[in-house]
């Protein structure tokens, strides 16, 4: 069965970073793209950033030059790098892997850009 699990979220100031993780277990991690979305109160959930088996990425234009999406295949691992953080970058994040089966989602983990 496969498992999404998001780890990193927080309350942080303008101006900060954090930095945002998940970890897959129970498929071939390394073959498949792995994405961020997020979704704001009263919005609909959007991309911010994918990341594709060979490690190109791509990028929402309100994240490009402040946010940065890697990944690391040992360890099943992708990271979402978040710096210069503005208060519209506050939402639920959510990692997503689509596989040849399904799309599987983890829980989500908040992310608060507030003074």
């Amino acid at each position: 069965q496969v498992q999404v699990v998001e780890l990193g979220g927080g309350l942080v100031q303008p101006g900060g970073s954090l930095r945002l993780s998940c970890v897959v277990s129970g498929t071939r991690f390394s073959i498949y793209a792995m994405a961020w979305y997020r979704q704001a109160p009263g919005k609909q959930r959007e991309l911010v950033a994918n990341i594709n088996s060979g490690g190109s990425t791509n990028y929402a234009d309100s994240v490009k030059g402040r946010f940065t999406i890697s990944r690391d295949n040992a360890k099943d691992t992708v990271y979402l790098q978040m710096d210069n953080l503005k208060p519209e970058d506050t939402a639920v994040y959510y990692c997503n892997i689509g596989t040849i089966f399904s799309n599987y989602w983890g829980q989500g983990t908040q992310v608060t850009v507030s003074s």
